[in-house]
């Protein structure tokens, strides 16, 4: 039996709602990534290139500071579904900041998104090298609407090999 962990950054409550949905469907445990920092309407106005996430966009190093300790978070688990709205074509960087601060070797990493239309580009490339010692997977883009039969059919497809 795998344990499971869904961690999660939702900026404005999509993120999130899917994510439970994905606990929930799966009976994984879930976890939201919270920035130390909250993130302001104005911080998340993608067509200002002075707001913070353009900032934090632009720079593939930036990590912003977390508000809780995660370092064990995921130490427990086997797999972990980790979720986040899509930002400039791929995961934010506050989902580097997370999987950084988790010991991930020996586990399974799977992206998932939520995104107005944007597809998933390069997110899981450019994931892996946050999680050495990971077997981070090709993750997928959803609905915000996406059902939690959807959900299970998708997570299944990892959990069953």
């Amino acid at each position: 039996m795998h344990k499971i962990l869904v961690a999660y950054f939702s900026a404005s409550g999509v993120t999130a709602a899917l994510a439970r949905r994905l606990a929930t469907a799966t009976g994984a445990d879930v976890r939201e990534i919270k920035p130390a920092v909250p993130y302001t309407t104005a911080d998340l106005d993608w067509t200002d290139s002075a707001s913070r996430s353009s900032i934090e966009m632009k720079d593939k190093s930036f990590r912003p500071a977390l508000a809780d300790d995660v370092s064990a978070d995921c130490s427990a688990y086997d797999t972990v579904f980790v979720g986040f709205p899509i930002w400039w074509y791929v995961a934010p960087t506050i989902i580097n900041s997370f999987l950084e601060k988790c010991d991930l070797h020996g586990k399974t990493v799977i992206p998932f998104a939520t995104s107005g239309s944007s597809g998933m580009g390069r997110t899981s490339a450019e994931l892996a090298p946050s999680c050495p010692g990971a077997d981070v997977k090709e993750g997928k883009r959803f609905r915000a609407s996406a059902s939690a039969e959807e959900l299970k059919a998708w997570a299944d497809g990892f959990l069953k090999n």
